[in-house]
């Protein structure tokens, strides 16, 4: 874990992401119930701060300290920092969870418990590419094609896609991205 969190913290202060909103978040957002939000893999917290501003009172997780000293000391913000490979969620806890640019398989299924009935789910990753995209290079952390799609089975599904697109620090790479709704 001490590795990892390094190995983030100095991600974030030579490769810094941009600090704008990820657009799916952003066009997707009036579908979710205002209340309590999960921003998984929060970074320096652009999309929390975002949800924030909207009404939520978001959990920002994540692993590096450095990441989550970036994100603003709120009343409606939550910082959590751990290491997700170990951190389990809550069942029912939540009204939207996001998740974006990343990947932990073993929390696919806890992300459909810990929503609550009509919680909203907005997911973009990586996927493997057909090509020279090599972003990110270890398969480990790149979804294989119509695996964000089968994932989340048993949701309705509002939106689905698999694109081609330029990465936050100006890469080319392939992303799938999802928007689904729990059942009541």
């Amino acid at each position: 874990m001490i590795e990892d969190k390094e190995r983030w913290n100095i991600r974030h202060v030579e490769k810094p992401m941009r600090k704008n909103v990820e657009p799916i978040i952003e066009k997707y957002i009036h579908l979710a119930h205002t209340g309590k939000a999960l921003d998984i893999a929060c970074g320096i917290g652009r999309n929390t701060h975002f949800l924030a501003e909207k009404g939520f009172h978001v959990d920002a997780v994540d692993l590096s300290d450095y990441a989550l000293s970036q994100v603003k000391d709120d009343a409606k913000i939550t910082k959590i920092e751990v290491d997700l490979d170990s951190y389990n969620l809550q069942k029912n806890e939540y009204d939207l969870i996001i998740n974006i640019n990343y990947l932990s398989r073993r929390l696919l299924p806890q992300i459909k418990e810990a929503l609550k009935p009509n919680g909203l789910l907005i997911f973009e990753t990586f996927i493997v590419a057909h090509g020279d995209f090599n972003q990110p290079a270890n398969p480990e952390y790149l979804l294989r094609v119509n695996e964000l799609l089968h994932a989340f089975i048993g949701l309705d599904v509002i939106y689905y896609e698999e694109k081609d697109e330029v990465n936050l620090r100006g890469e080319d790479t392939r992303v799938a991205s999802l928007v689904a709704r729990k059942r009541c």
